[in-house]
């Protein structure tokens, strides 16, 4: 691996981040929303899941006793 000097590397580092294509604020703003969404939509089933298969249980416990 080849020895680069400090203000090397940090030439280099300014070279690369200036290739980054950042997002806009609207699409970050977008993407954000959008995890926001699918969070709650996917916490609401995950829920309902849990609920469905605690009352399963439950069930199947009540007959045995």
């Amino acid at each position: 691996m080849a020895k680069v000097n400090p203000g090397e590397f940090f030439r280099q580092v300014r070279a690369e981040t200036a290739k980054v294509v950042w997002p806009t604020r609207r699409e970050t703003m977008t993407t954000a929303l959008m995890v926001v969404i699918l969070t709650a939509i996917l916490g609401v089933f995950f829920f309902a899941v849990d609920s469905a298969f605690s009352a399963i249980v439950q069930a199947l416990l009540g007959l045995l006793s």
